[in-house]
């Protein structure tokens, strides 16, 4: 593996590349991104993000993975004031920022993306915090290298307090896009500890399965290293390297219970990005020494051969002793009848 060195305005910024690979068989060059949102700056994170894909693109990568909630930022650390029974004034104010800093999806920002993809020709996963209403869903979005919003995946299951300001995705965005690159999704953070989960997005035969992620504990790996092995895919993780420094400072943004203990060096999230293949090797990564662009080249030829070992949805199931049932359908907390009355006799015209 060489280490390729892309200096930066603030610092080193390293693409780690392996450039191993089957030469009979389709390669697809892949980068994650492991860098910080520049918290409560949408804007300045939009220009970061240009800036960062712009180097991958120069690595010639075809396709660019970010990392969890990186348009909109993780609120690390934060609690928004909440306990139970109460929330206080700052949280509330809190939370208006956060809201602020979130996109909408459709929106004029998904089509900056999609231009941005379209500029770079890369096929783009991001993770963003969207903004629906006044609620806030954490999300990825997908867009082709022709500048084309794919779709979206929300998460399903917020984790422990992630739940007081996120909403739950439901069944109709698990996606997986087939594209000339292969077949893309995407599982977010701890979602990719849930076996019914992954078991839809082995049914829908995801080749390129994208984990952006804010876990940076040694024991992540070991979860991606399985999921790899289990669905007999490429397993791309992206999460950011943060600083306490990448967050706004005290008072105006607290680490809830640590914060005495950090100064601007602090780290916060190590990062631990990685690529890993259906075989269960480890193609570059983890990183936990700073911001990084974390590349491999996939032989796509590795997944026939590894399907042959173990196919979870194929020849390895037994659908007449165990099945999935998968409800994809939108589920709505109101449905207006005079809206199904109106389709209704719209059909009846043609």
């Amino acid at each position: 593996m060489s280490i390729v060195p892309a200096p930066q305005p603030d610092g080193p910024l390293f693409a780690e590349v392996d450039m191993g690979g089957d030469a009979s068989a389709p390669t697809v060059r892949a980068t994650v991104v492991q860098a910080s949102t520049i918290f409560y700056d949408t804007p300045a994170t939009w220009d970061k993000a240009e800036r960062l894909l712009a180097e991958a693109a120069g690595y010639g990568s075809q396709l660019v993975v970010f990392p969890e909630a990186f348009i909109g930022g993780y609120p690390r650390g934060s609690n928004f004031g909440v306990t139970i029974g109460n929330r206080t004034a700052k949280g509330k104010e809190d939370f208006r920022k956060y809201h602020a800093s979130a996109i909408d999806v459709p929106g004029p920002e998904i089509e900056r993306l999609a231009a941005m993809a379209g500029k770079y020709k890369v096929y783009l996963v991001m993770g963003v915090i969207e903004r629906d209403g006044y609620t806030l869903y954490c999300t990825v979005v997908f867009f082709d290298s022709q500048g084309r919003f794919l779709g979206k995946h929300r998460k399903i299951m917020p984790t422990a307090l992630e739940r007081i300001i996120w909403g739950f995705g439901d069944g109709s965005t698990i996606p997986v896009f087939e594209t000339p690159i292969g077949k893309i999704g995407a599982a977010i953070c701890w979602e990719n500890k849930m076996p019914l989960l992954r078991t839809a997005m082995y049914a829908k035969g995801i080749e390129i399965y994208c984990a952006p992620t804010a876990d940076s504990r040694a024991v992540w790996q070991a979860s991606m290293t399985h999921i790899a092995l289990e669905g007999g895919c490429f397993v791309l993780s992206a999460n950011q390297f943060c600083r306490r420094k990448d967050y706004p400072p005290p008072p105006e943004y607290l680490f809830s219970g640590t914060e005495d203990e950090l100064n601007p060096d602090s780290v916060v999230c190590a990062g631990g990005s990685v690529i890993i293949s259906p075989s269960g090797a480890i193609l570059a990564g983890p990183n936990y020494d700073g911001e990084a662009l974390i590349s491999a080249d996939l032989d796509m030829g590795e997944i026939a051969r590894a399907k042959f070992d173990f196919d979870v949805v194929g020849h390895y199931s037994r659908p007449e002793v165990l099945s999935l049932i998968v409800r994809d359908h939108p589920a709505k907390p109101v449905t207006f009848t005079s809206a199904s009355e109106k389709t209704e006799d719209a059909h009846k015209l043609l």
